[in-house]
């Protein structure tokens, strides 16, 4: 008889799971023998109760910034998206814009936020705002590179067949540039979270940033820890949704 074999996919879950059981063990035993106050280092134990008994808020807050972090990620992919195709197309744009949005990167969205804040308001849009800014740029950088990646041979290639440049664009520079587009949209999508909750640092009064400030605020850690678990969970599953995009695209794209 032949030996059952487990799938390698289950036994890194399981292997992880494993990991992840074994770190909190420690955790709880160490808390529990140093005897630490909850307002210095909770266990998980204490997060675990405090979240069931705040479990509404946590929702609601939880809500407010998922919102906020799906607004402003799609907001800069219909954005960088087509800005992105037409620097890869447009020589001028490429050596006029381009640069510039470069030099725009490097400025630190932290330090705008409250600038962002003032201009908008304290509602809902400087949020999107600040997500939008830290999620557009690495993918329009990721975009832009991938349309530009195209062999010479292979766009030789296309204009002896008499290719339109649609076509072009559709069979040859779309498809080689998607692994690309996916890395600038995975990487979007997890600054877009930490987006979120800048946004919410500097002025708000919902979302998880909001409720991590106020719970420090009256020393209430374990509902802070609370609330960066559920930022955890967040910002995994929507990196692995978008993931999960990705392997759909670029299998198209083979």
């Amino acid at each position: 008889m032949k030996k059952s074999t487990l799938h390698p996919a289950v036994v890194r879950t399981g292997l992880t799971a494993l990991s992840v059981v074994a770190m909190l063990a420690v955790w709880e035993l160490a808390v529990r023998s140093l005897q630490l106050p909850q307002w210095i280092l909770p266990s998980p134990a204490s997060i675990v109760q405090v979240a069931n008994e705040w479990r509404q808020d946590l929702l609601v807050h939880s809500w407010v910034t998922l919102y906020e972090t799906l607004v402003g990620f799609a907001a800069a992919v219909a954005l960088a998206l087509p800005l992105a195709m037409l620097i890869a197309f447009t020589p001028l744009l490429k050596h006029t814009i381009y640069p510039a949005l470069l030099v725009l990167q490097s400025v630190p969205k932290v330090a705008i936020a409250p600038l962002i804040t003032l201009w908008a308001g304290f509602g809902v849009l400087p949020k999107i705002i600040v997500v939008f800014l830290v999620c557009f740029f690495p993918i329009i950088v990721s975009a832009t590179a991938g349309l530009e990646s195209a062999s010479r041979g292979r766009m030789d290639l296309m204009r002896s067949l008499r290719a339109s440049r649609w076509q072009t664009f559709w069979r040859l520079r779309l498809p080689q540039a998607m692994p690309q587009i996916m890395v600038g949209c995975k990487v979007g999508i997890t600054f877009a979270v930490i987006g979120a909750v800048i946004g919410e640092f500097v002025g708000s009064e919902q979302g998880l940033g909001f409720l991590i400030l106020t719970a420090t605020a009256q020393s209430n850690t374990p509902l802070a820890f609370s609330a960066l678990v559920a930022l955890t969970v967040i910002s995994i599953v929507l990196y692995y949704l978008v993931e999960r995009a990705e392997k759909l695209l670029v299998r198209w794209s083979d």
